[in-house]
């Protein structure tokens, strides 16, 4: 039997109460159990979820007009610098912006304890937000300083987005060098003394759609406990990535950039982060439907963690430097094992995303789904795949002086 549905014959199931759902992680089994052909035809909707540090994360904030008005400058949130070069009250608040001093004095440069996450964890908390801004003053913004506290129940509009989320695949960090050093991928071990991961694996949303034949521009999705946007693709954006015969690819690949009310989110699913010796940044829940479409779709979504691979990478030189290629490719099974053989080498693992928290999000989609509280859509626009053949360029070092022709 041949399966051809529709997203639209999908959301009337879904609008009926009759729509058959299942997470990425329980439709494994389902597969295994009735064939592809069979599970093809009496699922409609699989659901994704990951809850990992995203740094190209952020919100733009209208925080609305003191009287006499006011054209932002300067700004800081809790200390933190928000940019305002955008209009007079509008400010994008960044997930890894450092106030210009910390109060903590800690042994590490960077070792700073809050940062942008933290203000967007504590905004959506519901918590009172220290404003401090300075202006240069003009005939229609006379205002030339303010201090004040925000609520994000006060303020006009908060929408979260996020330039890069969601990354298809990633690196493997491990340290081969003769100290401990301080990534954003956590502390690595001197010697390859750990092995630090983050992703879902066999839950990440774009592991299961690994061409991007589902998920598009205006896909609706779960985003920080509320609803949100594939908005465009993400930056570093590389669909262009080698790929296993199953599609997915071994190294970085798809990026996703991601809008939504932050209104309506909870910070449970947005949370303000602070890596030892790096800098702050969020971890931020997000989840994708996937909708059945045919076998195809389906066999992409009953991918398994032994069939998912990664790239080891030494972020002590490899890394920082470009130096070498990848040590080998890993399994997400062996990585969720605990450890992983390296060159004779069985060195321990640890991930910077939450298993339990991709599990919750796909189970809290497979609720709204199956309560008829959430509707799929179908893209307006698809996102550049394989086909598109992205390449990524390095930011080219040369003389800012001398005149090019």
């Amino acid at each position: 039997m041949k399966i051809n549905r529709s997203i639209e014959e999908i959301n009337e199931k879904i609008k009926a109460g009759k729509a058959v759902v299942f997470t990425a992680e329980e439709i494994i089994d389902v597969v295994k159990e009735k064939g592809l052909e069979e599970a093809s035809a009496q699922v409609d909707v699989v659901t994704t979820g990951t809850f990992g540090p995203m740094c190209s994360s952020g919100a733009f904030l209208n925080v609305g007009h003191p009287t006499p008005r006011i054209k932002l400058n300067e700004v800081s949130l809790n200390s933190v610098p928000a940019y305002a070069g955008i209009a007079a009250v509008d400010l994008y608040i960044g997930a890894t912006a450092l106030p210009t001093s910390d109060p903590a004095n800690l042994k590490h440069p960077g070792d700073f304890i809050y940062g942008g996450g933290h203000v967007i964890e504590d905004l959506v908390s519901g918590k009172a937000i220290r404003l401090e801004a300075s202006a240069y003053g003009t005939d229609c913004y006379p205002l030339k300083r303010i201090e004040t506290t925000i609520r994000l129940s006060e303020i006009n509009e908060a929408t979260l987005y996020n330039p890069r989320n969601a990354y298809q695949n990633y690196n493997v960090a491990v340290n081969l060098g003769p100290k401990t050093i301080y990534t954003y991928m956590g502390v690595l071990k001197m010697n390859m003394g750990n092995a630090n991961y983050s992703s879902a694996g066999q839950l990440s949303p774009l592991f299961n759609d690994p061409l991007l034949k589902t998920i598009g521009i205006g896909t609706r999705i779960f985003l920080g406990g509320g609803l949100g946007y594939v908005a465009w693709h993400g930056t570093q954006h590389n669909p262009s990535a080698k790929r296993a015969e199953n599609d997915t690819p071994v190294y970085p690949g798809a990026t996703l950039a991601l809008i939504g009310d932050l209104k309506q989110m909870d910070s449970r699913w947005l949370r303000g982060l602070s890596f030892l010796g790096y800098g702050a940044t969020i971890q931020v829940g997000m989840g994708v439907p996937i909708p059945i479409l045919n076998e195809e779709i389906m066999r992409y979504c009953s991918v398994r963690d032994e069939d998912l691979y990664a790239p080891v990478v030494d972020y002590n030189r490899g890394y920082p430097y470009k130096e070498g290629t990848e040590l080998t490719l890993v399994s997400y099974a062996d990585l969720k094992s605990g450890s992983i053989n390296i060159n004779g080498q069985a060195v321990p693992t640890a991930s910077l995303s939450s298993y339990a928290g991709a599990r919750e999000i796909a189970g809290t989609l497979k609720d709204w789904i199956e309560a008829g509280q959430f509707t799929l859509t179908a893209p307006s626009a698809p996102l550049p795949s394989i086909e598109a053949e992205i390449k990524l360029n390095a930011l080219p070092q040369k003389d800012p002086d001398k005149r090019e022709v």
